[in-house]
């Protein structure tokens, strides 16, 4: 007889990520031969530039293919360390023994979360936002608080909506500046106000800065920068987003003292290491700064100019609610008036979308924001002003 699966309660409250499921779903069309344009991954889709690529093969050969040091191998981190004193004051103590590097951002913010937050706990998420947020807080066992954010202002929160939100049982924030899914970046003055609220509050606040380089209208701000302190600060970021290096799962946590170690010891437990030829990748990424900084460059440029094609094809109908978007490489935009009368608008938007007009994008619900859509723009711009194209033309055609 066979034993019956019966989930446990570490993951009762658990949801499939939505946007595996639309790439999924996505993949499955194109094998029964669709031309599907997929405008769902949050994934850049550059090539990880050549000389991170030869350094790491070069760390193969030189024999780096053992374990390392749970925390990542100490070349590393002392480069994650100095990039960090480079932001400024609350940066500026930073040493690699505050630094542990992780299989992926996505690790760094799960394992914040599992030791600092806990059953009776709340915490502050800002609305639309990245749907892991949520359910790695669940998974710690403390509860996500939607704070959504206002449409009049690129869907960010501030201060004073996070102090209105907050409850005797509010332990911290997951911040992130630019947003997953709406490309919003918060400005230095939005970030200190927040930063000074939770300090006041004795809150931690983890800031997710995975995007931090992919900007528009100058640098996006760090936490780091801003912060007077980083005593209740948790500063997460990695390679994956802005040196098109999503696959080789490199990310870090910038934290003090005793949170290193207790994520340190968390880590040992579940995964041990980030695998070496990768960390040897990402050290090369973070050294050769001047072919770094290029290569970035020359990857926002082409950002930007898709981002420019796009929004002159939302112009056409200006009455679309719009973000547009200072950072990342995302347009999250309001399709509620096209399916008034679904619960999900953005959910059957997307579906429609897809099954009719060949474009995969995510639906909002998957962000807590049911009425809206996200497209990435991380594809070539031939097809990123066709999908957007298409996903206007629905819009238009389902109002009237």
């Amino acid at each position: 007889m066979a034993v019956e699966f019966r989930p446990s309660s570490n993951i009762a409250l658990l949801r499939e990520s939505a946007t595996i499921a639309v790439s999924q779903r996505a993949k499955a069309l194109r094998a029964e031969g669709r031309r599907i344009i997929d405008m769902g991954a949050g994934e850049p889709d550059f090539d990880t530039p050549a000389f991170i690529r030869e350094d790491a093969k070069r760390s193969i050969d030189a024999g780096h293919t053992h374990y390392t040091a749970t925390e990542g191998i100490l070349p590393l981190r002392e480069a994650i360390a100095a990039q960090a004193r480079e932001y400024g004051p609350a940066g500026a103590d930073v040493s690699a023994l505050d630094v542990v590097v992780s299989n992926g951002s996505k690790q760094s913010l799960f394992n914040a979360c599992f030791v600092l937050f806990g059953p009776g706990d709340e915490v502050l998420v800002p609305t639309p936002a990245w749907t892991s947020y949520y359910e790695m807080v669940q998974l710690a066992r403390a509860t996500p608080v939607v704070v959504m954010g206002d449409p009049r202002n690129g869907l960010k929160v501030s201060a004073e909506m996070l102090a209105a939100a907050a409850t005797p049982r509010t332990r911290g924030i997951m911040l992130n500046s630019p947003c997953n899914p709406t490309g919003s970046v918060y400005s230095r003055e939005e970030l200190r106000a927040i930063l000074d609220l939770a300090r006041a509050r004795d809150w931690w606040v983890i800031a997710d800065e995975i995007y931090r380089r992919i900007s528009y209208e100058g640098s996006a701000a760090s936490a780091l920068e801003v912060a007077d302190s980083r005593d209740n600060l948790v500063v997460v970021d990695g390679v994956a987003k802005a040196y098109a290096m999503t696959g080789w799962r490199v990310g870090w946590s910038i934290t003090p003292r005793a949170v290193s170690k207790a994520m340190c010891a968390f880590q040992s437990h579940a995964t041990f290491h980030t695998a070496s030829m990768a960390q040897y990748g990402a050290l090369s990424a973070l050294t050769r700064r001047a072919e770094a900084d290029a290569a970035i460059a020359a990857m926002v440029e082409q950002y930007r100019a898709r981002r420019a094609a796009a929004l002159r094809v939302f112009a056409q109908a200006p009455e679309l609610p719009l973000v547009r978007p200072d950072g990342a490489f995302y347009f999250y935009f309001d399709v509620s008036a096209a399916v008034p009368d679904h619960d999900e608008p953005g959910t059957a938007f997307a579906a429609r979308l897809l099954e009719h007009a060949g474009v995969a994008i995510v639906p909002g619900a998957a962000f807590r924001t049911p009425g809206w859509v996200r497209v990435s723009y991380a594809a070539p711009e031939e097809q990123v002003v066709e999908g957007v194209t298409r996903a206007v033309e629905l819009w238009t055609e389902l109002r009237r």
